[in-house]
């Protein structure tokens, strides 16, 4: 198949996914130039593309400067939470506990969403917001899912997915026609040795997008019961784990939807370290496949002590080994078929026929680190219609590919610039900084955007692999919420926001905690 024709089918896939999956409120982008980022991956394809981003160009993208700053608390900790921008409005999580709605040039209020105003205690947005059919959908750390009003913040419905001990939402919701898609998954892996571990089972969700309304929920582990006990007298649960951290993608054509899940926590069963491919009406699997032969872990698998390693049975046997798909699939046209490629914690980037599963080729692109899976494909990876664009996290240094994705032929690979402990506010902490990039990647015409753990975020030619533009977000800024702010490591979670001709960015990551006076910052930037 040529590059033209490749393209014009990719564009074909959109075309339909976008009319199906979006609303004239949704959709409208007040003739501005740059189109829409209503959801985690752009689109419901997972292609972290935003094609109609015209303004902002390999040519100009060195004239990007700072156009304003929002600070969180210093205490509330480091945000996660991937913007959205539809029209004139930016949507964002906030660790503080809550769901912020801003103008995108400038920065002012337009209003907020406190998130303890239901249920009970503290919390934070860690999953990126999604805006369709005229809400704004988000979950938060205790595993409960809102839907609120796009103009106005008030409450439309709320529902606690999940109440087992730690269950989260880190999963960003795909709304796709009238139900909203979401993951949850669970740190109840990393509570510690008194915990009687483990009882969570990792689930993917429907549910209707006006309601709230349950729909269907597949289970991606058997239910765990009492399997004897650990060294200490606590129960011991098996199977369990396997959560859902990332979002899912959708292919519009055969209504399937596709997302990877975790490794298990204890025991050995269900679908651990798999891809989904699940009837979107039903929740019946289409097909699935396991990527890693075994893999259990918890926090004590880690952790150096004799006493701590009896409570890591696989460890002995070398199968602790912290291997999610934690990174969101992408799905497009090559070779004449529909191809679904995900990025794996192991290092790998699969690609995989999206109508049986069968593997069409691997690309192993770091080597996994002792005791986890850190040097891998974290959050996501980016499609653009003729590349695919992997980025690799602590792989000493972390790399940024372009990959053929017909074949998996490497088209050009950037290790992350080996100035970036060197130079910047970085240089004061070599002891903290690292060379890697923990955010998904994102595209525009042309641009390759990716941040680092050195604190810099940087623009690269998709092209050639070029640093066309890079930002040290490490600087101290002034709010337009009144707060001081200082970035640290650029978020993980997920990734750069592209639309209507700025950038935002999260920065500040607890993974690489940088010293900060204040608190961490959504930072936007425009064009001089």
């Amino acid at each position: 198949m040529t590059g033209r024709r490749l393209i014009g089918v990719a564009a074909a896939l959109v075309a339909l996914c976008v009319a199906a999956a979006t609303t004239p409120a949704a959709s409208a982008d007040g003739g501005r130039p740059g189109g829409d980022w209503p959801m985690w991956q752009g689109n419901a394809l997972g292609w972290r593309h935003n094609a109609a981003e015209r303004r902002i160009t390999p040519q100009n993208v060195s004239a990007l400067e700072l156009k304003w700053a929002f600070a969180y608390p210093k205490e509330a900790g480091t945000p996660r939470s991937q913007p959205a921008v539809v029209g004139d409005t930016v949507y964002f999580g906030s660790p503080d506990g809550k769901l912020y709605a801003r103008d995108a040039v400038t920065g002012a209020a337009r209003w907020e969403f406190d998130l303890t105003t239901v249920g009970e205690g503290g919390t934070q947005v860690q999953d990126g917001p999604a805006v369709a059919r005229g809400k704004v959908y988000f979950g938060d750390v205790r595993g409960y899912f809102y839907a609120v009003d796009q103009r106005t913040g008030r409450l439309a419905w709320s529902r606690r997915l999940d109440d087992t001990v730690s269950a989260i939402v880190t999963s960003s919701p795909l709304v796709f026609g009238d139900r909203v898609y979401v993951g949850v998954s669970s740190g109840e892996n990393i509570l510690g040795k008194d915990h009687a571990c483990c009882t969570f089972r990792g689930h993917l969700d429907a549910m209707d997008a006006d309601t709230g309304r349950p729909v269907w929920r597949f289970h991606t582990t058997p239910e765990p019961r009492q399997d004897g006990t650990w060294p200490n007298g606590t129960p011991r649960y098996a199977p369990s784990g396997a959560g859902v951290w990332s979002s899912p993608a959708i292919d519009p054509l055969t209504r399937t939807i596709y997302v990877g899940t975790g490794q298990n926590y204890t025991g050995s069963a269900g679908h651990y370290d798999s891809v989904l491919a699940l009837n979107a009406d039903t929740g019946r699997p289409r097909w699935t496949r396991r990527m890693t032969d075994v893999d259990t872990w918890r926090l004590e698998c880690s952790l150096p002590t004799p006493e701590d390693r009896e409570y890591c049975p696989n460890l002995p046997d070398g199968t602790a080994l912290d291997f999610d798909l934690g990174a969101s699939p992408n799905l497009f046209r090559a070779g004449g078929r529909t191809l679904l490629g995900i990025g794996q914690k192991a290092g790998v980037y699969h690609v995989l026929d999206a109508r049986t599963g069968q593997i069409v080729w691997q690309r192993q692109l770091s080597k996994p680190m002792p005791g986890g899976g850190l040097s891998g494909v974290q959050w996501g990876s980016s499609f653009d219609g003729e590349r695919l664009y992997v980025a690799t996290y602590m792989a000493n240094p972390g790399t940024l590919f372009a990959l053929d994705p017909a074949t998996g032929h490497l088209l050009w690979e950037v290790p992350n610039p080996a100035d970036g402990c060197s130079t910047g506010v970085a240089a004061r902490y070599p002891q903290v900084c690292r060379l890697g990039h923990g955010p998904a990647v994102t595209t525009t015409p042309g641009l390759v955007w990716e941040g680092s753990m050195d604190g810099k975020m940087r623009a690269y030619s998709a092209s050639d692999g070029r640093v066309l533009w890079a930002y040290d977000t490490m600087q101290d800024v002034q709010g337009v919420n009144g707060l001081p702010g200082r970035g640290g490591a650029v978020s993980g979670g997920g990734g750069a926001v592209v639309a209507h001709g700025m950038l935002y960015v999260q920065s500040g990551y607890f993974f690489t905690p940088y010293p900060n006076p204040n608190g961490h910052v959504l930072l936007a930037f425009g064009l001089k």
